[in-house]
């Protein structure tokens, strides 16, 4: 089933804006500047929505939820309703500590593993939609408490490898809006990341 709908998380605020937790927005800000897409918050969605005449001549919406990371499930059970859009052909992009930071895994199933924002989407809308998951792993230090972890910032060199890696992102978008999951699949879940250029 094609991809109607790809719901990039975050947490609203400027204080959010680079943390580890809304790499799933930063990933949708470069698609919608790349595609030009301009964004216009509906407060009836309790999102930010951006309309994108995707090549293969169908509609996509990209929506990034302004309800904090743990209601994030309000907006997307409102786009879903509204528009009529089946889970399958669902996108959520986040953040996930399970996976090393660069690396991006593409999965249909499972469970929130943790992430409070996947938690309550998966509590609104039950279970079926596709995951496009950007590593920000490994924790570290270790013992550091896990909702410190992902509100901090990344270092510079973490940063680094997160703008190198945009291409590789966007790219394993298109190729899940593209190709379907099953492919996406098959070729993202084996990628390397990048390390950062030595200068």
């Amino acid at each position: 089933m094609s991809i109607k709908l790809v719901l990039g998380l975050g947490n609203p605020g400027r204080e959010y804006a680079e943390t580890r937790h809304n790499i799933g927005w930063r990933v949708l800000d470069a698609l919608a500047e790349r595609e030009k897409l301009a964004w216009k918050t509906q407060p009836a969605f309790s999102a930010e929505i951006a309309r994108w005449d995707h090549p293969s001549g169908r509609p996509v919406l990209l929506a990034k939820p302004l309800t904090y990371m743990n209601e994030s499930g309000r907006a997307a059970a409102a786009l879903t309703s509204y528009f009529k859009i089946p889970k399958p052909a669902i996108a959520l992009v986040y953040d996930d500590l399970t996976i090393d930071l660069g690396l991006v895994k593409i999965t249909d199933r499972g469970s929130a593993g943790g992430h409070n924002g996947v938690a309550d989407v998966l509590a609104k809308l039950g279970n079926g939609f596709i995951r496009h998951r950007l590593g920000i792993g490994p924790k570290s230090p270790p013992q550091m408490d896990l909702k410190d972890f992902v509100l901090g910032k990344f270092s510079p060199e973490q940063r680094l490898i997160v703008e190198q890696n945009l291409t590789h992102y966007l790219s394993g978008l298109d190729l899940l809006l593209t190709s379907g999951t099953e492919k996406a699949m098959n070729l993202l879940n084996r990628r390397v990341p990048h390390e950062p250029e030595q200068t």
